[in-house]
């Protein structure tokens, strides 16, 4: 394999990203209503979004031991293949378990995509050089993310008010090209993503499906050990069951506003693509945020004003400022995805990175899944902006989990230098970072912007999600 520069490496990457994020954007605007159109209510578009919850509960800590442990660009590979087969299978379907199945194999999908690809680009990095600045790439994927779904948002936007063509719907013509979209980045990840991969072949096969749980069980393991660790994980049950408010109820808060579907879908078109770049904008902002505040009370502040945004999309009587507070949502939740996943990674090295990011993403799937339920259902019983204001309480309530990671910042001495403990990871591979009381290992969400220790600034220089988006967002 040609060695790679930390250059080549971060674009290769922020290529991927930006591909793999471009047909959820398509999706975003019009996911809802066109389930709404074929006949689905609210209540049961909440029930079908559980399949993908549950199978993320499942499948997302075997698979990121799996990545681990086979190899990232095999995992990928694979998950990519089966998101363009759940969006063939959306163009179709029309009743509700038809549906359930197309979230059955979203969540299969997300399972398997939460964390290869972010952690090819850190260890890769890593590799080309042990000094470079990875959190520099990932505050420009927040970057790429916000620009990708945007131009995906803008598209499907045009391809509503274009359509519809022939047998396809307006709504359902977004979804076609989505899969089209889906199809080219398969192609993209064969051609760019370069790999050492720890194993290969059917021998190697097997012994990594043996060696995944060893795998997880190490990544689980740091987590009942590292109190930060366990707090920001903590963080996503709230972050995943607010995210409904502004992935789900949005569209229909303003459908419900303007009184037309079709209206609705065509205006969250050009919305969402200034939501996204709102959101880039909002990962720009991450910097000067490290430095003004510190990544964990930069972090709290930014979910309690999530919150506060959220209550504006619920209560504001018109689609002007519904959409202003949409975009102020978005920017914030541009600046919590970089700050949230540079504390995640300064809490673990080597070979397990993935499983634990598939720990963060576990607790934000189930999470989104029972707010998908719940909302929807209080949206039912009572009203479209109850359900976002509940919402709403529910992202802000997430702040104080920071505090370990800013009690831990506090703690650090100035001229402390991370040393990851080993865990028995073996000869070439990192182990596992423990947390013993007031050890150096405490001064892994102290490590600053510029890669220096003890600043009280966890992240580099300017994600997520995770959710998306579409539970999307986010972190994935």
């Amino acid at each position: 394999m040609t060695t790679l520069s930390v250059r080549q490496i971060r674009i290769r990457y922020l290529t991927l990203y930006g591909l793999r994020w471009l047909p959820s954007g398509l999706l975003m605007p019009v996911m809802i209503l066109l389930m709404q159109e074929r006949g689905l209510t609210l209540s049961q578009i909440g029930l079908v979004a559980t399949a993908q919850g549950l199978v993320v509960l499942a499948l997302e800590l075997p698979t990121g031991g799996f990545a681990d442990a086979l190899g990232r660009k095999p995992v990928l590979l694979v998950a990519w293949v089966l998101g363009l087969g759940s969006l063939a299978l959306m163009a179709v379907a029309d009743s509700f378990w038809m549906f359930f199945l197309v979230w059955a194999l979203q969540g299969v999908y997300r399972a398997l995509d939460s964390g290869p690809l972010e952690s090819w680009y850190v260890d890769a990095t890593l590799a080309a050089d042990p000094k470079a600045e990875y959190e520099r790439g990932l505050g420009w994927a927040g970057t790429v993310v916000g620009v990708a779904i945007g131009a995906g948002a803008l598209l499907s936007g045009g391809l509503v008010a274009l359509g519809p063509i022939g047998p396809v719907s307006a709504l359902a013509l977004p979804v076609i090209v989505a899969a089209v979209l889906q199809a080219v980045s398969i192609v993209a990840l064969l051609a760019l993503m370069a790999e050492r991969r720890p194993a290969s072949g059917p021998a190697a096969l097997r012994a990594s499906v043996v060696d995944a749980p060893r795998m997880v069980g190490q990544a689980v393991g740091l987590l009942r050990r590292n109190r930060v660790l366990l707090a920001l994980v903590a963080v996503e049950l709230f972050w995943g069951f607010g995210m409904v408010t502004f992935e789900s109820l949005l569209p229909v808060r303003l459908a419900e506003v303007l009184d037309n579907p079709d209206r609705a879908a065509a205006l969250l078109g050009p919305a969402g693509t200034a939501a996204w770049l709102a959101n880039a904008a909002g990962a720009a902002l991450t910097p000067f945020l490290l430095r003004r505040l510190g990544a964990a009370p930069a972090a709290a502040l930014m979910r309690i004003l999530q919150g506060v945004t959220v209550i504006g999309m619920g209560l504001l009587a018109g689609p002007v400022g519904i959409l202003i507070a949409y975009l102020a949502c978005y920017t914030v939740h541009g600046a919590s995805n970089p700050l949230h996943m540079g504390l995640l990674h300064r809490q673990v090295d080597g070979p397990y990175r993935t499983s634990v990011l598939s720990l963060n993403s576990m607790a934000a799937q189930p999470a989104g899944a029972l707010g998908a339920v719940t909302l929807t259902a209080l949206a039912d019983a009572t009203s479209v902006s109850i359900a976002m204001i509940v919402g709403a309480v529910m992202l802000a309530v997430a702040a104080p989990l920071y505090l370990p990671a800013w009690r831990a910042a506090r703690r650090t001495p100035p001229d402390v230098t991370v040393e990851p403990e080993g865990t028995g990871g073996g000869p070439g591979r990192a182990g596992l970072a423990s947390e013993p009381s007031g050890s150096a290992l405490d001064s892994a969400s102290a490590v600053g912007a510029d890669g220096a220790a003890g600043r009280g600034e966890a992240v580099g220089r300017g994600e997520a999600g995770s959710v998306v988006v579409p539970a999307s967002t986010a972190r994935d």
